[in-house]
C-alpha cells in the first residue's frame, strides 16, 4: 500500500470510470481506492460492491455510491474475526462509516436513491451526471477518512 496519494486523483479516477461505462457508483468507488492506494486486494472485492448500484439492485434504497464508500472504509478498518460489538475496530468502522453516511447526507438531505433522483429519467444525462458526480465525491470523501486515520500523505496537500 502507498504512503501517499492524491485524494484529488481518487475522485477523478471514480468519476470516469463511472462516466465511461467501465464501473456504476459502487464498483468505481472500489476500483479507484484500490488503484490509488495500490491495495493488495483482490479484484472480487470490486465484485463484491456489484450489487449496490442503483439503490442495492435497482431498488432505489441506499444510494450505491454510499455503500460502496462504507465497504472501502470497512476493507481498512473493519475485522475479520468474530468478536463482540465491543471490538475497538467494530466500533471504529461504525464510527467512521457514520461519518462518511453523515456528510453525505449533510450535502444532499437522504441517501435514498429515489429521492435524490426523483423526476429524473434514469437514461438522461442529468440523472447520470449527478450519479457520476456523487460516486466522485463519496470516493474522495472516503479516502480523506483513510488518510487521515492512517496519517497517509495527501499530495494534493504538499
Amino acid at each position: 500500500m502507498k504512503n501517499q496519494v492524491s485524494v484529488s486523483q481518487i475522485r477523478n479516477d471514480a468519476e470516469t470510470m463511472f462516466r465511461n461505462g467501465e464501473y456504476y457508483c459502487s464498483e468505481a468507488v472500489i476500483a479507484s481506492i484500490r488503484k490509488n492506494f495500490e491495495l493488495d486486494m483482490p479484484e472480487e472485492m470490486i465484485a463484491m460492491a456489484s450489487g449496490f448500484p442503483v439503490g442495492i439492485g435497482k431498488s432505489k434504497c441506499v444510494c450505491g455510491a454510499v455503500s460502496g464508500g462504507i465497504m472501502a472504509l470497512g476493507y481498512f478498518f473493519g475485522r475479520t474475526k468474530g468478536t463482540t460489538p465491543a471490538d475497538p475496530k467494530s466500533v471504529k468502522t461504525l464510527e467512521l462509516a457514520n461519518e462518511l453516511q453523515g456528510d453525505f447526507k449533510k450535502n444532499h438531505k437522504v441517501l435514498c436513491c429515489k429521492v435524490l433522483t426523483k423526476g429524473m429519467d434514469m437514461a438522461s444525462g442529468e440523472h447520470k451526471a449527478q450519479c457520476i458526480s456523487f460516486t466522485g465525491e463519496i470516493a474522495e470523501s472516503a479516502a480523506k477518512i483513510i488518510v487521515r486515520e492512517l496519517e497517509i500523505t495527501n499530495t494534493d496537500e504538499v
